[in-house]
């Protein structure tokens, strides 16, 4: 994922949990770390930062290899699309003299297994069935349109920060119902918003990666008055999830996880990543409440990839991870990752002839 976005990551105390060490070295415990040492650099991408820990969590002890970073996955294809846009299986793509380029922003999945893609030059989002064939588009107005997210019914909310400054909201027909307004309680500055999420019927916004905003229901209702949960909702519907940098330069990031009944500090682990960490590309679970992280990773002088990593739901353990090809193109995007109900992601890889949609499960 990449884009311009002003990003604030949180500062998290207490990051604790067993260290994921460079390829197949073994982890270790890590000391509790100063407020102090973590970090407040921006981060690319939608990334979700952790509020501050209400306690210390145990140290956990177990830890899980990397997958050799030359050894990337080629992952189970789903469904290619070429550019252009004059048949509906196209993607668009633009690259103006003057400003950024750009490719299709995001991409998200409902109950069934049905792909969304979200195809701003085109102005519209492409559905595809489980087994990627097409099965429909839905055309989208909105001047800046940038993520898409959809409800367990097949209905659509689609992000504009910065033109219309507005969620579209779209039945499962692809027909437009209406528009919720970003601006308001929660939210004082759309362009600070880094993502819409449906959980249930309630539709959130993201405010700089840190807590949710309650703007209304996938109907069109909007929220009065507006609330507030401190971090993206799992699948399983057990906690809320958080996640950003400790060290960058270093590889240091970590995962925190809320308990959504009780609004205690469940974990907050911090991974060790083998490289440098250019930004945090996904944070999302599994109906099974599985955390997936990936991050998009750079060692010097030209290597670039993707690490997906797993994490047990209720400890945060490592159950395992795979590497991804990097996304090097110059086209800007918002998501190019979505996690399945069932587990596994589905991951957008562009490259000079048009966008490569392929599955990857943690273990590869």
């Amino acid at each position: 994922m990449q884009k311009d976005t002003t990003i604030v990551i949180a500062a998290a105390a207490a990051l604790v949990g067993a260290v994921i060490a460079a390829r197949a070295c073994a982890g270790r415990d890590e000391a509790a770390i100063p407020p102090s040492r973590a970090s407040t650099a921006p981060l690319p991408g939608p990334v979700a930062s952790a509020p501050t820990p209400r306690r210390s969590p145990a140290p956990a002890r177990s830890a899980a290899a990397i997958p050799d970073r030359d050894g990337a996955a080629d992952g189970k294809v789903v469904f290619f699309s070429a550019w252009g846009g004059a048949h509906k299986d196209q993607l668009g793509r633009e690259r103006p003299e003057e400003g950024n380029p750009m490719g299709p922003m995001s991409l998200a999945h409902d109950a069934r297994g049905k792909v969304y893609v979200l195809d701003q030059v085109n102005g519209r989002v492409v559905r595809r069935g489980p087994d990627g064939a097409l099965e429909a588009t839905s055309e989208v107005k909105l001047r800046a349109a940038q993520d898409v997210a959809v409800g367990k019914d097949g209905s659509m909310a689609v992000l504009d920060r910065l033109g219309d400054k507005a969620i579209a909201l779209y039945d499962p027909a692809g027909a437009l119902r209406g528009q919720l307004p970003l601006e308001g309680q929660g939210v004082t500055e759309p362009g600070f918003v880094t993502g819409v999420f449906v959980d249930g019927a309630d539709v959130y916004v993201e405010r700089e990666h840190g807590p949710l905003v309650k703007v209304g229901d996938v109907h069109g209702t909007p929220a009065d008055p507006r609330s507030e949960i401190p971090g993206r909702p799992s699948r399983d519907g057990l906690s809320f999830l958080n996640a950003g940098l400790v060290d960058a330069p270093a590889g240091r990031a970590y995962v925190s996880s809320i308990d959504r009944a009780s609004g205690q500090h469940r974990f907050t682990r911090e991974l060790r990543l083998a490289a440098q960490i250019h930004g945090i590309l996904l944070l999302d679970s599994d109906q099974a409440g599985t955390i997936y992280l990936a991050a998009a990773l750079h060692e010097e002088p030209h290597k670039d990839w993707v690490l997906l990593q797993c994490l047990e739901p209720l400890h945060g353990a490592p159950l395992g991870s795979a590497v991804l090809p990097a996304n090097t193109m110059p086209e800007e995007t918002f998501r190019d990752l979505t996690v399945l109900d069932g587990g596994g992601v589905i991951y957008a890889h562009r490259a000079s002839d048009g966008v490569t949609y392929r599955r990857y499960d943690c273990g590869e």
